[in-house]
């Protein structure tokens, strides 16, 4: 069973997290992640997500966003997720250096077979356990938090360095892999 969580006011920043079923360190290779940056520079583009900060790890991602007026965040994270499943499926699919693809198609698989609302496979959890930051010392824990996931999991030393994050637009003079609207905490 799915837990239905539920984003308030669609103009305020929320902190969204959404990970891999069985939390699968999937999102391992560069081109994986990439459809990912990707499709959130799509959403930002034509889909009217406000996006604030990121990251993407081994096995979830991180965001802090918001919908500009008319959109729905909810909307906007569901076609996210729904087309970064299928591209990285794919993706994995014919990947011929993938030594763990036979392992990832039957994992995704079976954690699709298990939920009805699935057709032939599930990539990401259902819910995205979104939670509004109402105030400045709630954005600025999430900050911080979301930025030094790299750091804590011995991946850098420094939350600059990790190149799928935003920690560059926030740490330095420096831009990142995708635009965003910065936050003042």
């Amino acid at each position: 069973m799915s837990i239905k969580y539920k984003t308030g006011n669609n103009q305020i920043a929320h902190f969204l997290t959404f990970s891999v079923v069985e939390w699968i360190d999937a999102l391992t290779r560069k081109e994986y992640k990439d459809i990912v940056v990707n499709s959130l520079q799509h959403c930002i583009n034509n889909k009217g997500f406000l996006l604030h900060a990121w990251i993407i790890m081994s096995n979830h991602v991180h965001l802090i966003g918001s919908a500009k007026p008319g959109f729905n965040l909810s909307d906007i994270l569901r076609d996210l997720k729904k087309y970064t499943s299928k591209k990285i499926f794919n993706a994995i699919n014919a990947n011929l250096k993938e030594s763990r693809k036979e392992w990832l198609i039957y994992m995704f698989e079976r954690a699709g077979k298990r939920n009805s609302n699935n057709k032939n496979f599930q990539f990401w959890q259902q819910d995205n356990h979104p939670i509004e930051l109402i105030n400045s010392q709630m954005l600025k824990q999430k900050l911080d938090y979301l930025h030094e996931n790299p750091v804590r999991a011995g991946i850098v030393f420094e939350t600059q360095h990790y190149v799928y994050s935003s920690a560059v637009d926030y740490f330095t003079n420096n831009s990142g892999l995708i635009h965003i609207g910065h936050l003042q905490c």
